[in-house]
């Protein structure tokens, strides 16, 4: 810590710099850039010397110094001179450490970053499965209609948890149901390898690890449209969602070489201790400081210290407007949206590495990495998305026309894809893998278009509305990979069992999106 000592009779001190002489036309910014310290005069000062003052966002704490309040700055940075340097270096003379490294980011930034992180996990324990069914298939003897009911039992939890869970993101807010779902899916994700040889139990292990993560997309929404204005919402959304692409390429890359030495097993316990460090990490977080709250006031909602009685939740219930919802078209549109992409997105996830394995020859190594590639696409494809999105509504576009816009890439383009990966046109396998992977990396406009949809028609029912949309949207999960699995038993054709159906959906899709979506702010008021 530097002190400077000065005995002098004046009160009045401020930190010393170059003589006012030598830079007579910077002194004054200078000195504005300087805290001015007061004192009551004594035979001997001491104070502290600050290299620059930073502005903060939050109102100024203050301390007392010798009996005296002094606004508590931040340390800054000392770089060169102008504003840059001063809110960039390395801080000030005698104060303590900006610990930690995350104090000084904006809180919203903070909620996305730990939701992507969520979903990023979230993800790895959903693909984890799609990689272990291959070698847990040959040592239980399943067939593929087997493996696919397996599979399907996820999807089960995840449909049934949709709507509790965006009405407990709207009462208890979207952080507190995020938080029990991530410690509820990583439990269960531990189960998977201690019962896999009763298949009951498997399965009910699986829809525990459905329900836990189903409640995860509306609790993000309810974040995102309670904290995200509109012009930064389109980047939020790719931002949280994009980390499910992560999770997938994690888990892919991942799974191969854990199953090959430690067995089939080790994936679920090891990515179920990632679930469970977020949420112990995320305790840690919560009470470092009041920034895991909703960043913009929710007039709507309620303090989450409160107790709730029965009646209490049960008149919550009967707030909602259901009626409403499902008499406005627009929504009617988001449900067969999401039921449309939901298809073509489940279907794949669960099947393509066993499509590579068997359709292309590759080993189990082979196949998970080639798999990685549409996940991996779609990160560089969701944030070439979210900037065109949000560039466009920011230059006065209207929000529906740029939803519509984007819902409709991400629905042609895998179907043209898959089209041609259905065709008998004698390409080599990695033509086929390019094409499948550049139409299911552009299906992610999706998180620029229907996902966005949601919170812009009303920011106070996103997550209810999520939660019915992706109610609808988790049946494709349901009944699509185990039809998938059928398919493929009766016909041995993967154009037939896995892409037609896809292209049937994405087709219909892009029709009903067109004319009915709409992204028009909604009251959604009750009527008698």
């Amino acid at each position: 810590m530097a002190k400077l000592t000065l005995r002098a009779e004046s009160s009045c001190l401020f930190s010393p710099t170059t003589s006012s002489q030598s830079q007579p036309s910077s002194f004054v910014s200078s000195f504005r850039r300087r805290r001015l310290l007061c004192f009551p005069p004594k035979n001997k000062l001491e104070f502290r010397v600050f290299c620059s003052i930073k502005e903060k966002e939050s109102i100024k704490e203050t301390k007392r110094l010798n009996g005296v309040p002094v606004d508590k700055v931040q340390r800054a940075g000392s770089g060169s001179e102008g504003d840059s340097g001063l809110e960039s270096g390395s801080g000030e003379v005698g104060f303590d450490w900006n610990w930690p490294p995350w104090k000084n980011i904006p809180r919203r930034y903070k909620l996305i970053g730990t939701t992507s992180l969520a979903f990023v996990i979230c993800n790895m324990d959903k693909v984890n499965l799609s990689i272990a069914i291959i070698p847990m298939s040959h040592q239980l003897g399943w067939s593929s209609s087997e493996a696919g009911l397996v599979q399907s039992s996820f999807f089960w939890g995840y449909a049934l948890s949709q709507l509790p869970g965006g009405w407990l993101a709207k009462i208890f807010g979207g952080r507190k149901v995020l938080e029990i779902g991530v410690l509820t899916w990583s439990l269960a994700t531990a189960l998977v390898p201690l019962v896999a040889g009763f298949t009951p139990g498997l399965v009910v292990s699986r829809i525990l690890v459905g329900i836990g993560e189903g409640v995860s997309p509306s609790a993000a929404t309810d974040l995102i449209a309670r904290s995200i204005p509109l012009e930064e919402r389109s980047r939020a959304v790719a931002f949280v969602f994009g980390g499910l692409s992560v999770g997938s390429v994690a888990g892919l890359l991942l799974a191969p070489p854990l199953i090959q030495n430690l067995g089939w097993e080790s994936v679920f316990y090891i990515f179920s201790l990632l679930g469970i460090g977020w949420y112990v990490g995320f305790q840690f977080l919560e009470g470092q400081a009041s920034w895991v709250g909703e960043s913009i006031p929710r007039s709507q909602s309620t303090d989450m210290k409160k107790t709730w009685s029965t009646n209490e939740l049960g008149d919550s219930l009967k707030d909602v407007p259901w009626k409403e919802f499902f008499r406005n078209q627009a929504v009617w549109a988001m449900i067969y949206a999401h039921f449309c992409g939901s298809w073509g997105h489940y279907t794949c996830l669960a099947w393509l590495p066993t499509y590579f394995s068997e359709e292309l020859n590759l080993n189990l190594t082979e196949a998970a990495w080639v798999s990685i590639l549409p996940p991996l696409a779609s990160i560089f494809v969701t944030s070439i998305a979210s900037q065109f999105a949000d560039n466009l509504i920011s230059s006065g576009v209207q929000t529906t026309t740029v939803r519509k816009i984007c819902q409709t890439i991400a629905f042609l383009s895998p179907a043209a894809c898959m089209t041609l990966s259905s065709l008998d046109l004698g390409l080599p396998h990695w033509e086929v893998v390019g094409i499948l992977t550049g139409g299911l990396a552009l299906s992610s406009f999706a998180l620029s278009g229907l996902y966005c949809t949601h919170q812009d028609m009303s920011p106070e029912y996103a997550s209810i509305l999520l939660g019915i949309t992706n109610t609808v949207g988790a049946v494709p999960g349901i009944i699509g990979v185990a039809l998938t699995g059928y398919l493929l038993d009766s016909t041995h054709s993967w154009s037939i069992s896995l892409f037609i159906p896809s292209i049937f959906f994405y087709l219909t899709g892009t029709v009903i999106w067109l004319v009915f979506a709409s992204s028009k702010p909604q009251t959604f008021s009750k009527t008698d």
